[in-house]
């Protein structure tokens, strides 16, 4: 949204017969930054909930945006019921999502004021995207008393500021690297054991290990979370990765097979278990066991 806004102003600001259609999509999509802004805060932040009627929200404002934009064709700053400049009314919306997008980070915003507090990556990341729109919003905010390209500057300066954080987070540290993610917020022990019952009844009694495709979303889909708490969940109580769970659920339903019936083939046993080829069954069963499922059958004949 930035970005075709940024656009729009340079193409503006070096041609100022652009075509108002241009422009118009321009504020459509500067309408709409102040929503990004927050819902990409609030879904970075706070990870484990649902982001509920974002839609909602950049469909509505999409929709006054365009309308404003066919029932005034000949200005793109007109005057609102007659009283408020339309591009007075975007600031105001824009604005307030900033405002909105604060409030949500606000313990992360305090910690700068805080001596024996310290700005984890992913604070730092946060608090440059926040920041780096109340910079932009502030610099169209005063065009009357800079330059229009100032705006368009600002964009370009937090971007490429941004861009050496990227190549920064590469080579130096990952900013969502899962030591930090989970450290950051845990599992109440209440709910983890809630959760804890629900995967074990998937695997125990409706195997669905057996599922040759199975991913960890597919999981989390069947218990109503985000994959990133079932991941959490696998690996702060289960100690271990969602792929090993799955491999050893696998192994141990593919010795029971093998001990319920000496005439089965073993290649059907790796099939049968969730394993899409032979020679992953043979080296996961070996992995798990310390054996070879021919060998395996051999000790329990």
């Amino acid at each position: 949204m930035l970005a075709i806004r940024v656009g729009k102003s340079v193409f503006y600001y070096f041609n100022d017969d652009l075509a108002q259609i241009f422009i118009k999509v321009g504020l459509v999509a500067c309408i709409l930054i102040g929503p990004a802004l927050y819902f990409y805060i609030k879904s970075t932040v706070r990870q484990d909930a649902k982001i509920r009627f974002w839609k909602l929200h950049f469909l509505l404002l999409a929709t006054l945006s365009i309308s404003v934009g066919v029932l005034y064709p000949e200005t793109h700053d007109p005057l609102v019921l007659g009283k408020l400049h339309w591009m007075t009314i975007i600031y105001t919306i824009w604005i307030f999502y900033i405002i909105a997008a604060g409030w949500v980070i606000r313990q992360t915003i305090g910690k700068i004021f805080k001596r024996n507090e310290k700005l984890s990556s992913l604070d730092f990341w946060v608090l440059s995207v926040f920041l780096g729109n109340l910079i932009i919003w502030i610099a169209y905010k005063t065009v009357s008393y800079t330059s229009y390209i100032v705006g368009a500057l600002s964009f370009s300066f937090i971007f490429y500021l941004l861009f050496l954080l990227i190549h920064f987070r590469k080579t130096k540290g990952a900013i969502f690297d899962k030591s930090f993610k989970y450290s950051n917020k845990k599992i109440e022990p209440a709910e983890a054991e809630s959760l804890s019952e629900q995967l074990n009844y998937l695997l125990d009694k409706e195997k669905i290990f057996t599922d040759a495709n199975l991913k960890l979303s597919d999981v989390a889909s069947r218990m109503n979370i985000l994959p990133h708490t079932l991941s959490q969940l696998i690996n702060d109580n289960l100690g271990k990765s969602f792929t090993t769970l799955i491999n050893e659920y696998r192994v141990k339903e593919a010795q029971h097979l093998i001990e319920s019936n000496a005439n089965i083939k073993l290649e059907a046993v790796g099939y049968d278990c969730g394993f899409n080829s032979k020679s992953t069954f043979y080296s996961v069963f070996k992995k798990v066991t310390s054996t070879t499922p021919a060998k395996y059958k051999e000790s329990i004949s």
